[in-house]
């Protein structure tokens, strides 16, 4: 089928500054601001990706290497809950310490180079207890999330404690907190109290004073001492949204919370449709209904879904693929802030009497959410693949920030199920620009394309492709794309990076799976010395390399397939590193995170680790200008004692000495049931809504109480035709079931290794 969209006759956009309220010095010089459509740092669009990562749910001890994680794969925001109930469980009494210790977590941002929003409520939801309001609000003679003087004291007691352990790490001293949230959802979102929670079910006050409260609630974080660049506040269901705030948006394919009353099929979502959502004329089909005109403030995001948990009704094994391509979605629509929620999973606290400290619908324990980064450091598809899209923003935000979104005609109108039109967008100023594709759709597969014609209409001339995608695939294909004054026409393939080794520029591409690449260059290039300006790839190579040359400009250019992209790291000086295995570089240098002992992996350029001790170089099975190593240590082998002590119920021992040599283990489960609890002397570690998946559960936080303690499994039996029999006279009563599963399948304990290269 053929497709065409005009670029003709386009004008810029209209871009200005958006004032006082959004802009920051910090005392070394360096200047964040907003426009009305992107951030800005020292007067230049600043393209933000920001992850969320709750401290608090977390041990302490691994917040270092996940956040290491995290900038690997290109955040460079970390955006924080600061659950009030993990603080002030018991009224008056704060703590700090331990995974709870906001200043260290903080610190280690500004380590490595990460800014920071803290989302300080004093409601938060993030299914945690009572939207983070501690338990004992509920019993105070004043309404909750209100402009009331006896609630607005134990606000202002709650910011002036996070004020002081933060204090002098604000962007204006140098520090890396940018932006602070006020509550969360207000007049839009609550969650239930948990203390009546099956009983009465009662839920918190959702609020009715508008921007009233959320101003009160600015001018009090401000008296206490948190002084942001900018404050912030959801923008999404009529939440209230003061000018003076920036309005943060998002998009949720999965969405447990429908199974509260619902029981059908969840239907498939308008999030993989291309929107406007920064054009005043533009009529959203989403639920994107500002209270403002929506050129008037950017579109920036704080919870696209970077992964879901599930529900107690609703289990399901979220696709990783949904995630790039909800990043795909938000670029084209014109979003020049990313934000992902949750980025990192974790591990719920218990409280000091051993409360738990989530709300009744999910594991009370596990909030892993399916991230890109698993709550016990594993690292999901949705992080490899995401790495492509944070490389290409980190390294040409600037070309893409000032850039507005065409559409075709009837773009936003595409019905979810519809799998025969073709999801495409532009980002343009009518010369140049990026074409987006979208081939994933939530709960609905979507066809591979093939030999799809797709024409731009720019002023002087016409563009066309010839497009294939697999289905669950994406692509941001660059036209007209300035590579060191040598004009890029069109590529049927994905930019990630532009980096410099030693004097020499290459760039890095990808070909997304189902098309076949090519690239067209200007009149008068020559490629690998021949005057020849187009260059087709081969077909089913992981990797290819060229080189282009005009005039004075030169440049090499390297190809990869979807799965090396995927493997590929950008290092501090410039290299890049393929490995299936996690990379992670820091002042100590460079390391692998592995679940194997041996690990080949691939530098660009050849000779980058020519020499090192700690790797061994290979004979090449690939490209010459990839150099191939093999990375290893001592293989270790940790046997699980498993044994059945009741029905549904068993005993595992793990080696005294299982953590020697290893960076952590983790017990890997399969079992049939509904729950699976874990618990160590009696006290809950870990939990899990049975949904298909392996369950995994890192050992390290438990390796002094493994020494001498087993842990104990209980599987709650997967029910059907449930009745409880109440014929007795007496006070008695017996559930009977039709049905009854639950069954371990295996357990075994898998090293996590760490190697230095």
């Amino acid at each position: 089928m053929a497709y065409e969209l005009s670029l003709r006759g386009l004008t810029a956009k209209n871009i200005y500054p958006l004032g006082e309220d959004f802009r920051g010095r910090s005392k070394d010089g360096t200047e964040l601001s907003f426009t009305n459509y992107y951030m800005e740092k020292n007067g230049k669009p600043f393209f933000g990706v920001s992850g969320e990562f709750h401290y608090s749910r977390m041990s302490d001890g691994r917040w270092e290497d996940e956040l290491v994680k995290m900038k690997m794969g290109g955040i460079n925001v970390v955006s924080t809950y600061v659950f009030w109930i993990h603080h002030e469980e018991e009224e008056g009494i704060f703590r700090f310490d331990g995974c709870r210790n906001l200043r260290k977590f903080v610190g280690l941002c500004q380590k490595h180079g990460l800014y920071v929003i803290l989302r300080v409520g004093p409601f938060d939801h993030g299914e945690a207890r009572n939207g983070g309001i501690p338990d004992w609000m509920y019993g105070k003679p004043f309404e909750v999330r209100s402009l009331n003087k006896g609630f607005l004291n134990c606000v202002r007691r709650l910011y002036a404690k996070l004020a002081q352990q933060v204090e002098g790490m604000f962007f204006q001293d140098n520090g890396p907190i940018i932006g602070v949230q006020i509550d969360n959802e207000y007049m839009h979102s609550s969650a239930p109290w948990e203390i009546t929670t099956g009983i009465s079910n009662e839920w918190v006050f959702g609020g009715n004073e508008g921007n009233d409260y959320m101003l009160g609630l600015k001018e009090l974080a401000s008296e206490c001492g948190l002084l942001p660049v900018f404050y912030t506040c959801t923008g999404w269901g009529g939440a209230a949204a003061p000018d003076s705030m920036l309005p943060l948006w998002g998009g949720y394919a999965f969405r447990p919370w429908m199974f509260y009353s619902y029981k059908g099929e969840h239907p498939a979502t308008e999030e993989y449709v291309y929107q406007d959502y920064h054009n005043n004329d533009f009529v959203c089909t989403g639920d994107f209904k500002p209270a403002y005109k929506p050129e008037e403030k950017p579109y920036s995001c704080c919870e696209m879904g970077g992964g879901m948990m599930c529900s107690y009704y609703y289990r399901f094994r979220y696709p990783y693929k949904s995630v790039d391509a909800m990043a795909n979605i938000k670029m084209a629509s014109g979003c020049n802030f990313l934000g992902y929620y949750m980025f990192q999973g974790g591990s719920n606290p218990l409280g000091r009497h051993g409360q738990f400290m989530n709300e009744g619908q999910v594991p009370k324990i596990s909030y892993d959410y399916q991230a890109a980064l698993g709550e016990f450091g594993q690292v999901r598809e949705s992080y490899r693949r995401l790495k492509s899209v944070h490389y290409f923003v980190q390294r040409f935000g600037e070309r893409i920030c000032a850039l507005k979104t065409v559409l075709p005609e009837g773009a936003q109108r595409i019905a979810p199920k519809d799998g025969k039109t073709l999801r495409y967008a532009v980002r343009t100023d009518g010369k140049r620009g990026f074409l987006f594709l979208n081939n994933y759709q939530d709960h609905f597969s979507l066809p591979d394309r093939e030999n799809e014609d797709l024409a731009l209409h720019l002023d002087q001339e016409d563009l066309t492709w010839r497009i294939g995608i697999a289905g669950d695939e994406n692509a941001i294909l660059p036209f007209h794309f300035d590579m060191d004054g040598i004009d890029l026409v069109k590529a049927n393939a994905q930019v990630v990076t532009r980096t410099v080794i030693n004097g020499e520029i290459t760039y890095v591409f990808f070909v997304p799976d189902g098309m076949k690449g090519g690239f067209v260059f200007e009149d008068g290039a020559e490629i690998n010395g021949v005057c020849e300006h187009t260059y087709c790839c081969g077909e089913n190579r992981e990797t290819e390399f060229f080189h282009v040359k005009k005039n004075d400009s030169e440049f090499d250019v390297l190809v990869l397939n979807r799965k090396m992209a995927d493997n590929m790291y950008l290092l501090c000086d410039g290299s890049l590193v393929f490995t299936e295995a996690v990379l992670l570089e820091d002042e100590n240098g460079i390391r692998l995170e592995s679940v194997e002992a041996s690990n080949v992996i691939y530098a660009y350029p050849a000779e980058r680790f020519a020499g090192e001790e700690t790797v061994r170089r290979m004979e090449n099975d690939r490209a010459e200008y990839l150099g191939a190593y093999l990375a290893e240590t001592k293989e270790r082998r940790i046997e699980a004692d498993v044994k059945q002590v009741a029905a549904s119920r068993y005993t595992i021992g793990i080696p005294e000495n299982f953590l020697d040599g290893l960076k952590d283990a983790r017990l890997l489960i399969e079992y049939t049931g509904d729950i699976g609890n874990a618990f160590l002397n009696g006290r809950m570690i870990n939990d899990n809504f049975a949904n298909g998946a392996q369950w995994e559960i890192g050992l390290k936080d438990f390796a002094g109480e493994l020494k001498k303690n087993r842990i104990t499994l209980y599987i709650v039996p997967l029910k059907e035709g449930v009745n409880v029999k109440v014929d007795s006279a007496m006070a008695a009563r017996r559930e009977e079931a039709e049905v009854s599963a639950a069954q371990l399948w295996s357990v075994r304990v898998q090293p996590v290794y760490e190697i230095n290269i």
